[in-house]
Order: structure tokens, then sequence, then C-alpha cells
């Protein structure tokens, strides 16, 4: 494609190269500023219902900080290693973008088998979903955090399948900077989830 086409100002990067891409990029953006309206609903909801235990455990029976803990150090490498695939990405470096992503699903999947082993910990104590306020606010926004990560596992899976078969276009380096950029968003969202759920919880 000709540079003249790239409007004054764009990055220099692969995935803003075609007038579809920057759209697609500004679209998702928005996408994320709706997630962002989610994600604060779920916050409200469980900060307004954190002290209603209904006589059930608290945080601070259930929380263990090793386990919050190494979920965190698992997530916050996912996002470095995701932010050197799109470096390797920009190079050009299929074999780096390669390394890199699957290291983040790695990553993610080890973050997601934690928290799926930490809900089962927490029902066979009798802590559930309709055990108290507290806990519905927790499994509801913890959850759909979760349910997140695993929809990106999914997805950039899917995008490194098309870069397998098609290499790095446009188009594909497109996908991996939106599921970069979804992966991120993720991580940010864990920190406030971090902050607000586990280390208010033991308070």
């Amino acid at each position: 494609m000709a540079s003249s086409s790239v409007p004054k100002g764009t990055p220099n990067f692969p995935e803003y190269q075609t007038e579809e891409g920057r759209l697609k990029i500004f679209g998702f953006w928005v996408f994320l500023a709706a997630e962002v309206v989610l994600f604060s609903t779920l916050f409200a909801t469980y900060l307004v219902l954190a002290d209603r235990t209904a006589g059930g455990p608290t945080g601070k029976d259930l929380f263990e900080v090793k386990d919050f803990m190494i979920e965190t150090m698992l997530l916050l490498t996912s996002s470095f290693t995701c932010g050197l695939a799109t470096l390797e990405m920009r190079k050009g470096n299929k074999k780096g973008v390669f390394i890199w992503m699957i290291t983040t699903l790695l990553l993610g999947a080890g973050f997601l088998g934690m928290e799926i082993s930490e809900f089962v910990a927490y029902v066979n104590e009798g802590a559930t979903l309709q055990t108290s306020a507290f806990l519905s606010g927790f499994f509801v926004l913890v959850g759909t955090h979760g349910l997140h990560v695993t929809v990106g596992i999914i997805w950039i899976s899917l995008v490194l399948i098309q870069v397998a078969q098609r290499g790095l276009t446009p188009t594909t380096c497109r996908k991996l900077f939106i599921g970069g950029l979804y992966w991120h968003f993720l991580d940010v969202v864990w920190i406030f989830i971090f902050t607000a759920v586990y280390l208010t919880g033991l308070i």
C-alpha cells in the first residue's frame, strides 16, 4: 500500500497501515470503554455488598495471600510477555510473536487454573454464591473477570492460527494488536480486583 494512503501522524506500525485496521482499532477502544462501564458497575455492587456476610465467612476467613499473590504475578508477567509479542510483531518476527504470545497464553491458563481451584475450595468450605451478599458480589465480579480471561485465551489462540496460516499481514497484525489490548485491559482490571477485593478483604 502506498504510504500516501496513510494519514499524517499515523503510527508507522503494521496494524495501522490500512483504513480498515485503523477504524477497527478505534472501534475496539470504544468496546473497551463499554467494558469499563461493565466492570465499574460490578465493582460498585461488590463494594456495597462487601460487609454483608450474613454470618458466613468473610474475606479474611477465605483469602490466602500466597494464592492471590501468585495469581497476580502470573497475570502481570503475562502482560509483559504480551507486550514483547507486540514488539516482535512490529519487527516482523513471526517466531518471536509465537514464543511470547504462547508464553502469555500459558501464564493466563495458569492464572485461570488457580482461580478455578480457588473457587472450588471456597465452595467445598460452604462459601457459595447463595451463602451471602458478599460472596454473591465476589463470585460475580471475579468470575466475570475469569470468563473474560477465558475468552482472551481462546481469541488469541485463534489469531495465532491465522498468523501461522497467513503470516504477519496488516490484518493479522491488527488482530494481534487488538488481542493484546484486550489482554492488557484484563490485567488492569485484575489490579483493581487485587486491591479492592483481596487486599481490602484481609483488613
